[in-house]
């Protein structure tokens, strides 16, 4: 049993109980091995008539592409061994949880921040109301108390806040337990928010979990974090797996549909190699809060944003820096009640992902940082490569049309058909591997069947998710693309609400949003129809993707394939088949006043 722990550990390079060592090297030499194996291929293909300097580009530009989508292979395919063959995947990777029992007393105190800004503030309080109620259920709500914190600087919607919370105030057994703070000035964005919160409860509360607006946590959820904390000293950060709640738009369904079997795969192969190094993905998580005041303050970086200014993408900088101070950062890579909502359109998650992605490339600026463990510099790398392989894939596509001027056709060797083939099955492949043994997973349990539905259900609901991502997948590499070039120039994305609520996008409007993605499908099929129609056949995926881009949006946003969806069932996820108490309880509950009306985010930039 601990308390809040202030003093800071001892020899944060302590070799871990897990030899982790031993399976950080075997992930690396996976991962380096895997790049050998399509690098060899790529080259033969290349190399069938000589070798020109466009097709050595292209070669550099294959190799330098695959790093993080291997090591993404390579997590799922850790996982669903795991998965599959150890009796205990939680406690193998995560022993943190084993330390802690079932019906160990909660006798520390945790504080619930909830992050808010420009939020709807009926939905925020509605959700706290039920963790609220989810927390008494579980007999230890008085060990808990809930601080709204809002850095909202509309009138409209700060008097809708303050008039949610004098509601809240009325529940019975939690006077001196409910607090609502709202900054004058959005410093710092949400860490700048956590920092002046955690500063003023620092000595008085041991832990904090965090949660965004659109969070929702059941109270054995929380109560659980706690434990796992009391129980283990050296534990800084503990990440939940956060899974989406039942959306109502097709593109929100589908998108979570994929995104609940495949996180559980690579989130359990994540935690087996990280091990005390793991990931902080900002909320729902809970925190020590006296070492994370003490080591965790990110000061402003140099220069003018866009890579300048406040540290937007604050999680992962945090983790890196408890875990340098000698504190463990961990996750539990199973679903244990923890949920947040998903973009309803491909414009929302568009703006949702270039903000996560000027927010890592801040880490430019971050990695080389004095201090930092090498496993820390890692994940801030991995960040930045999660969005460094979509201009490197469009500068390989540009290559390789070069390449096509410059050569000539006929004569030499017979071009490697067979190769060709079997590396771009293989690519591709490797792309759906997180799924496919996600759903994989799943179909090999018959409990985890039925609560998808069984399995037709199940392998619809797969069939869709991966057209679903052949057509996402080449859009988001132009988005990103685009941004990242825009970066270079200064160009930054506003870091404001997001949308939450299903919408109907007209086509004009995804016409004005994804022209980029349609005059690059135009000048790119035109250019491959003119100098080498013979790789049209190859580039298909893209320029269809290109192509179906605006009826896509369309589609996937309007109401009537999301009443389809709901109706057959198709994309269901568990929670919407079996829904946990607290998510009938939210669905269930009414607003005494309409909500207040907030302006629907749209993917624009900000100079």
């Amino acid at each position: 049993m601990t308390t809040s722990a202030a003093s800071d550990c001892p020899n944060p390079e302590a070799a871990p109980v897990e030899g982790l060592a031993g399976r950080r090297l075997l992930v690396a030499g996976l991962a380096l091995a895997g790049a050998a194996g399509l690098g060899w291929a790529m080259a033969a293909l290349l190399a069938t008539n000589g070798w020109h300097w466009l097709e050595v580009l292209v070669l550099l530009l294959f190799l330098a592409s695959l790093p993080w989508t291997l090591l993404g292979f390579w997590n799922s395919v850790i996982g669903f061994v795991i998965l599959r063959l150890a009796r205990d995947p939680v406690g193998l990777t995560c022993p943190a949880v084993r330390r802690a029992g079932a019906e160990e007393p909660v006798t520390e105190r945790t504080a619930v921040a909830v992050c808010i800004r420009h939020e709807d503030p009926q939905r925020v309080f509605r959700r706290v109301a039920t963790m609220l109620e989810s927390l008494e259920a579980t007999g230890h709500a008085g060990m808990f108390e809930f601080h709204i914190l809002s850095d909202s600087a509309r009138p409209e919607i700060a008097a809708a806040e303050g008039a949610g919370f004098a509601r809240l105030l009325g529940r019975p057994g939690w006077e001196g337990r409910l607090h609502y703070r709202r900054r004058g000035q959005n410093t710092g964005f949400k860490a700048g928010n956590l920092r002046e919160f955690v500063e003023r409860v620092r000595g008085r509360i041991p832990f904090m979990i965090v949660l965004d607006a659109d969070s929702l946590m059941t109270g054995e959820a929380m109560v659980r974090l706690v434990r796992v904390m009391q129980a283990n000293p050296r534990l800084g950060i503990l990440q939940t797996l956060v899974v989406g709640r039942p959306a109502e738009s097709a593109f929100a369904r589908v998108f979570q549909f994929g995104m609940r079997h495949g996180m559980r795969t690579h989130t359990t192969g994540i935690a087996w190699w990280q091990g005390d190094s793991g990931p902080y993905w900002g909320h729902n998580a809970i925190i020590r809060v006296e070492p994370f005041a003490r080591h965790c303050h990110l000061a402003p970086l140099p220069g003018s944003p866009p890579l300048g200014g406040p540290v937007l993408s604050h999680d992962q900088v945090e983790a890196a820096l408890m875990r340098a101070a000698g504190w463990e950062v961990r996750v539990i890579p199973e679903e244990t009640g923890s949920w947040e909502e998903n973009p309803p359109s491909l414009p929302d998650f568009v703006k949702r992902d270039l903000r996560w992605c000027q927010g890592n490339m801040q880490y430019l600026r971050i990695v080389g940082r004095p201090g930092l463990l090498p496993m820390g510099r890692f994940q801030l790398v991995n960040a930045m490569l999660m969005y460094a392989g979509a201009p490197l894939w469009m500068l390989m596509m540009a290559a390789g049309l070069g390449l096509a001027v410059v050569t000539q056709p006929g004569g030499g060797e017979p071009f490697p058909f067979g190769l060709a083939v079997g590396l771009y099955a293989g690519v591709l492949a490797i792309g759906q591997a997180p799924r496919i043994l996600g759903v994989l997973d799943v179909l090999l349990r018959p409990e985890e069947r039925r609560r998808y539905g069984g399995t037709g259900r199940l392998l619809a609901g797969w069939l869709v998710e991966t057209l679903f991502s052949f057509i996402v997948g080449p859009l988001m590499i132009v988005a990103q693309t685009v941004f990242l070039a825009g970066l270079a120039l200064g160009r930054r994305v506003a870091w404001e609400a997001q949308n939450r609520d299903g919408h109907a996008v007209p086509a004009g409007e995804a016409a004005r949003g994804l022209w980029p993605q349609m005059l690059f499908g135009l000048l790119f099929g035109g250019a491959l129809w003119a100098l080498a129609p013979g790789a049209l056949p190859w580039a298909s995926p893209t320029l269809v993707a290109c192509a179906l881009a605006v009826p896509f949006t369309a589609l996937t946003a309007g109401p009537r394939l999301a009443r389809a969806m709901r109706r057959t069932g198709l994309c269901a996820v568990p929670d919407e088949i079996e829904p946990a108490p607290e998510l009938r309880r939210l669905e269930s509950a009414e607003d005494p006043e309409p909500a207040t009306p907030v302006p629907a985010a749209t993917p624009s930039f900000a100079s």
